[in-house]
């Protein structure tokens, strides 16, 4: 079994081959922020910043047109937002909400991510983004973007026996 240095996370313990074993690294950790954002607390930024790159999308191309699927668990079609911008940029976004605190509640772990996401991918030029059409079924968004058709070029039989 093969250890990674620290001294190339910031001091981290990881192991390679146990997922569970990483720390969460904050690539904004020593980043020097101005406005708003410097004011918020910090665990709430990682926070946001977690549920944004924790939302996994998968794109693949058929015959017939391109496919996202996102899984979205815990969350209500309601609650997620598909768009076309600019004719040719897919966006999906929306938010997770942080679940009700109670006076008596001890947490032990937060795992789940809340906060807003986005996702925007560029669809290829044989996308009909006019023609997107969007479903939500147990947690799971997908949608489809038809693809413009080919027309393939007619070939005419040339007789050649005489």
């Amino acid at each position: 079994m093969s250890l990674i240095p620290s001294s190339l996370f910031g001091g981290r313990r990881t192991n390679v081959f146990d997922p569970f074993s990483l720390d969460i690294w904050d690539p904004f950790q020593d980043f020097p922020f101005t406005s708003t954002v410097q004011s918020a607390p910090r665990s709430e930024f990682a926070k946001e910043t977690s549920a944004f790159a924790n939302t996994r999308i998968d794109w693949k191309e058929t015959p017939e047109g391109h496919v996202f699927k996102a899984d979205l668990p815990g969350l209500k079609k309601e609650e997620v937002k598909v768009e076309i911008e600019e004719g040719k940029v897919l966006q999906i976004s929306g938010e997770r909400s942080k679940e009700k605190e109670e006076k008596n509640d001890k947490w032990h772990r937060i795992e789940r991510s809340s906060g807003k996401f986005l996702r925007r991918f560029r669809l290829p030029e044989n996308a009909k983004a006019d023609q997107v059409k969007a479903n939500m079924e147990n947690g799971v968004l997908t949608v489809t973007v038809p693809k413009v058709e080919v027309k393939k070029p007619d070939v005419k039989a040339i007789d050649i026996s005489g």
